[in-house]
């Protein structure tokens, strides 16, 4: 290992530690008063963002440079250029979540737990992030969804958040049965379980059955882990936990399944299989998940969809082998929705704006153009990019993903004004868009591209329906009245998984005054006692 690299490696290496260090000293605080605690928190926080921001200079630094890259530990830990990216950005968000919870939970009990368990999906966070075995990264997942359980449940008598728990966690352990399937099949293959051993032995050129196998069992645990349409429920439910948890279950920890796809992008190039879930399952998530949205009303239950839309949108990107387009979307994705989240409560104040202004309903006009217009924007600068930057039906998907951007309010004599400017608004947004679009492929992320052409047009069908069926909701909100109950209620895909894992794993969770009550016989997730 060079000294460059054990130097990179060691810097990346403290947030993880220095959060381990929080979670231990919270763990042991006894009866230290919570503002003591906090300020602790938050103290080893900004250290570990501060160290994880140097990583990322000295990694981008070394491969500048062309230094070498090895393993970190042995096989079993490593650093790499998107890993360091997503570790400074789920410590930003981990710090900013520390300093918001220190005041939105300020008189709560079990602020301890709450302490050791943030500290502790941290601290599993970046070491996922370093991993370079299948053992750390499946032990790494594991961690991070056990110490999101006392978050999830932080209100222990609250009975929807111990069905989602309950639901998250059948849901996760049959994403390790399959993570685990997943490794037995590399490892045996590989006759290793390092990573780097994986690689190389996929750069050689050595594909085979097992390896086509692993990959589908790696994607199916990654659909299960994102919270796809039909495991999608717990997200929407667990929106009882504080507004903290949710802003990190949704920026930081949901979107991790991205990031795996990405590392494994060699694997996935030789297992056509997996890539054609990820497409199916991502753009059935991402059409009916965004026509919900449109129908729910709760600004936390309406970020919870648009969660699951983004990331049926961003294993849409993995499978058609658009691998830079997920990461960034991943790095976006999270500072938007934690934004959202721990800015939640201004939607007291645009309903009340809405109350005296009345709604506005959207030009059928700018709907029946805003696909042509958008379309040429995106062609425009994919002709001044030299038609490199990304396939022909990726251009018309960018075209309908920007399109409702420009949907203007139709036109008045009092808001001719506001009109203008929302016009004006919303063609440079869908130009910077598409300026960032254009910029992807000389982003310092450290993915690569792989297009699948067959998937690229069915996405391209798949999103025009759900423009159509938006459109359709805009203009004939009555004439479609029955289809929307439908589309309301995520066409009763959770009630149905709903009832066959309370089938195949009861659980008493109605009326339950807290998760204490129920017992280690009945579930695996309520049982745990404080620590």
């Amino acid at each position: 290992m060079s000294e460059w690299y054990a130097a990179n490696f060691a810097v990346g290496l403290i947030p993880a530690l220095l959060m381990v260090a929080a979670a231990l000293r919270a763990y042991a605080s006894g009866h230290t008063l919570p503002r003591h605690m906090w300020r602790t928190f938050n103290a080893l926080a900004l250290l570990a963002l501060a160290f994880a921001a140097a990583a990322l200079v000295l990694e981008l630094l070394a491969a500048h440079s062309g230094h070498a890259v090895t393993t970190g530990i042995g096989n079993w830990l490593a650093i790499n250029q998107f890993g360091t990216w997503v570790s400074l950005l789920v410590q930003l968000l981990g710090a900013a979540i520390g300093i918001y919870s220190s005041k939105h939970l300020e008189g709560e009990p079990r602020q301890r737990v709450y302490i050791a368990a943030l500290a502790a999906v941290l601290a599993s966070v970046h070491l996922l992030l370093l991993a370079n075995h299948w053992v750390v990264l499946i032990a790494a997942w594991a961690a991070i969804e056990w110490a999101m359980h006392y978050l999830l449940c932080f209100y222990r008598d609250r009975p929807f958040a111990l069905l989602a728990a309950h639901k998250k966690m059948v849901t996760d352990r049959g994403a390790d049965v399959l993570l685990v399937i997943a490794a037995l099949l590399a490892w045996r293959e590989v006759g290793s379980g390092s990573l780097t051993d994986l690689w190389a032995y996929l750069a050689a050129g050595h594909a085979s059955p097992t390896l086509a196998w692993s990959g589908v069992c790696l994607a199916l645990a990654v659909i299960a882990r994102t919270a796809l349409m039909p495991v999608h429920g717990w997200l929407v439910q667990v929106m009882e936990a504080p507004t903290p948890v949710s802003a990190l279950l949704h920026a930081g920890v949901v979107n991790l399944g991205g990031y795996v796809l990405v590392l494994f992008a060699p694997l996935l190039g030789v297992a056509l299989a997996a890539r054609w879930l990820l497409v199916v399952f991502g753009l059935v998530s991402a059409v009916v998940a965004g026509l919900v949205l449109l129908t729910r009303v709760s600004q936390k239950v309406h970020l919870a969809w648009s969660t699951i839309a983004q990331m049926g949108f961003m294993l849409l990107e993995c499978g058609l082998g658009l691998y830079l387009f997920a990461a960034l979307h991943l790095l976006g994705h999270s500072l938007y929705k934690a934004h959202n989240f721990l800015n939640a409560s201004s939607a007291v104040k645009e309903t009340s704006r809405k109350l005296i202004t009345g709604e506005v309903e959207n030009s059928h006009a700018s709907m029946l153009l805003a696909v042509p217009v958008a379309l040429a924007i995106v062609l425009a600068f994919r002709l001044l990019a030299g038609n490199h930057a990304w396939p022909w039906w990726w251009a018309g998907v960018l075209a309908l993903a920007w399109a409702p951007l420009l949907w203007v309010p139709k036109a008045s004599r009092e808001r001719t004004g506001t009109v203008a400017v929302r016009l004006a608004t919303a063609l440079g947004t869908a130009v910077a868009l598409t300026v960032a679009a254009c910029l992807v492929d000389r982003a310092p992320i450290g993915a690569s591209e792989a297009p699948l052409a067959g998937a690229g047009i069915v996405a391209l069908v798949g999103m025009t329906l759900m423009y159509l069926e938006m459109v359709a909701f805009q203009v004939w909100p009555h004439a479609i009245r029955t289809l929307r109950r439908w589309v309301y209620a995520g066409f009763y895909m959770d009630e149905g998984y709903t009832h066959w894992v309370l089938r195949l794993w009861p659980t008493r969770w109605a009326g339950v005054e807290s998760c204490a009550v129920v017992t280690p016989a009945s579930t695996g997730t309520c049982a745990r006692s404080e620590a």
